[in-house]
C-alpha cells in the first residue's frame, strides 16, 4: 500500500486528522492480516484503501447533516450499519464520528470475531456489535447505512426501514445513479421520499452515489 494514499484521500475529504488517519491505517492492517483466513474483502493494498475505506467515508458530510436534522443537539446520535461485513462503512464512520454511537450488524460469526478484534485494537468505545441477520434487525436508529451492492428488495427493505427512528433516514451506498433510480422502483411505496446524491471518492473514476430515503411510515418512537 502507498503509505501516503490514505492520508491524501482523507485530506481530500476534509479529514486531515492524525487520530483518524492513524486509526484507519491500523484498521487497514487488521483487514489485510485477517483477510487470507477470513475472506473479509476482495481487495488489498491501494484498492482496499480507495474502494472500501475512502468509499465508506465519501458521503460523511451528508450523513453528518442527516444526523443533525434527525434529533436535538443534546442527544447522542445513533447509527446502525446493516450487513457490515468487515465493518464497512461502519468502522470508518465510527472513527470519523466518535460522537455517534455506531452499531455493526452482521450474521456471520467469523466477521463478528474480526469486528470485536477491531473494536478492541482501535479502542472504539462508540461501537456496538450485533450478530444477527439483516432480516431480523431490531432497534431505532437515526441513520441506517446499507452498503451491500445488491439490488433493492421489498422484503429486505421493509426490515431496513423498520429500524429507522421517526425522523431517521436510510443511506444506501450504490454505484451508478441510473441503476439506483431503477432499483428505487422496486421498493416504491415503502419510502416517503428518496434522493440520489452523487459521491466523489478520491482516486476513483467509477461512478458512486448514495440513496437517501425516508420511510413512508416510521414505526414507534425514539
Amino acid at each position: 500500500m502507498n503509505e501516503t494514499l490514505l492520508s491524501r484521500g482523507l485530506a481530500e475529504l476534509g479529514l486531515s486528522d492524525d487520530r483518524i488517519s492513524g486509526l484507519l491505517d491500523r484498521y487497514v492492517a487488521l483487514i489485510e492480516a485477517w483477510n487470507p483466513a477470513y475472506g473479509l474483502v476482495g481487495a488489498s493494498g491501494d484498492e482496499l484503501v480507495i474502494k472500501h475505506i475512502l468509499d465508506s467515508l465519501a458521503p460523511l458530510a451528508a450523513i453528518r447533516r442527516l444526523l443533525a436534522e434527525a434529533l436535538p443537539a443534546d442527544e447522542r446520535p445513533r447509527l446502525v450499519d446493516l450487513g457490515t461485513g468487515a465493518g464497512l462503512p461502519g468502522v470508518p464512520l465510527a472513527v470519523a464520528m466518535p460522537e455517534v454511537d455506531v452499531t455493526l450488524l452482521d450474521r456471520m460469526t467469523r466477521r463478528i470475531r474480526f469486528l470485536e478484534a477491531v473494536r478492541s485494537e482501535l479502542a472504539l468505545d462508540n461501537v456496538d456489535i450485533v450478530e444477527e441477520q439483516v432480516e431480523r434487525a431490531k432497534g431505532s436508529y437515526d441513520v441506517v447505512t446499507f452498503r451491500a451492492f445488491r439490488p433493492f428488495e421489498r422484503k429486505l427493505f421493509k426490515r431496513v426501514f423498520s429500524v429507522c427512528s421517526p425522523d431517521g433516514r436510510v443511506v444506501a451506498y450504490k454505484g451508478k445513479a441510473d441503476k439506483a433510480e431503477a432499483e428505487l422502483a422496486e421498493i416504491e411505496g415503502l419510502y416517503a421520499s428518496a434522493e440520489i446524491l452523487p459521491i466523489a471518492v478520491p482516486f476513483l473514476s467509477d461512478e458512486r452515489c448514495v440513496v437517501v430515503m425516508r420511510p413512508k411510515a416510521a414505526p414507534g418512537k425514539r
